[in-house]
């Protein structure tokens, strides 16, 4: 597949050949994100980091991710340190990044911010994440995951808990997974069930999610159950997120009626939905769903990057 110099901003931009190249270029990418084999394949190459949000994982695994490619990166960590906090237009700010560097990663808080970005830059652009909106380079290693996990990604059954309204995460992966025609259930509370344009995009492309806030009614038959955090800053009410927060915890006694090889992931950080027990058991799976974004992340860039 020719991802050369193209830009990924949605998982949309992807159909179903397009995700599975970039599965598997990321199995090869393994050995070299373990350090075990060194690849400079993209010395010389410059990638621009702009993370005008908090991120632990996407951000050092971005990082990392060009760094194990030779590739040099140059970041940007907040907007404070920006000319945006001068009044600077996001557009003008990435016309100058664009002269800087080769590929643009960007984390922003508003969605449709790597779309905005992708017009105004020459070089491609990764969405990082753009506010409630998407997350397309976590769906891809989220998907990488669950197939080295199962073996395959047809058919599966995959519970989404938590945050469905505001959490980018989901948004993204249940669309992948329609191409896999995965079986979906939706568990949150009312408040906080997938957006009514998402789950109508589902139905349309084939998929018949089953909506429900009673997690127990799910978790015995699930493949897949990933769990998300109720994310305090996305609610612009306080007293809305109080209502909610720590409706849903993972814990040991919970999973006894899960399948003995269902595996339970995260996109992390987490607060107090997974129980710290559920770790040495063998359905957690978010630490290793954590690793797995240095390979796919070398994937992308060796794919965006460097002519085959």
């Amino acid at each position: 597949m020719d991802f050369y110099d193209k830009d990924l901003v949605s998982i949309r931009d992807l159909d179903r050949a397009h995700i599975e190249a970039l599965l598997d270029l990321s199995e090869e990418m393994i050995p070299y994100a373990r350090g075990e084999k060194v690849e400079r394949m993209l010395d010389g190459r410059v990638l621009g980091n702009l993370f005008f949000e908090p991120s632990t994982r996407t951000k050092l695994s971005f990082e990392s991710a060009a760094c194990r490619l030779g590739c040099d990166v140059i970041d940007v960590s907040e907007i404070s340190m920006t000319s945006i906090s001068k009044g600077e237009t996001l557009a003008d700010t990435i016309r100058m990044v664009d002269a800087y560097c080769d590929v643009i990663v960007l984390r922003h808080p508003h969605e449709g911010a790597a779309r905005l970005a992708a017009k105004f830059s020459e070089n491609p652009v990764i969405n990082a994440g753009d506010g409630a909106g998407s997350h397309p380079t976590q769906t891809l290693l989220d998907l990488f995951t669950m197939r080295k996990s199962k073996g395959s990604l047809d058919g599966l059954n995959v519970v989404l808990v938590g945050d469905l309204k505001y959490g980018r995460t989901v948004h993204s992966l249940a669309e992948a997974l329609t191409a896999f025609g995965a079986k979906l259930t939706l568990v949150a509370p009312e408040t906080l069930q997938m957006p009514d344009d998402i789950y109508n995009h589902l139905k349309e492309k084939g998929c018949n999610p089953v909506k429900t806030s009673v997690l127990e009614d799910a978790i015995d038959q699930a493949d897949v159950l990933y769990v998300t955090r109720i994310q305090r800053e996305r609610f612009p009410d306080p007293g809305e997120y109080q209502k909610v927060a720590g409706t849903y915890k993972i814990d040991n006694s919970m999973l006894r009626e899960a399948k003995s090889d269902m595996i339970v992931m995260h996109p992390l950080p987490r607060v107090n939905e997974i129980a710290y027990e559920v770790d040495s058991t063998p359905h957690a799976m978010y630490f290793e769903q954590a690793f797995n974004g240095v390979p796919v992340r070398m994937a992308i860039l060796r794919a965006i990057l460097r002519r085959e």
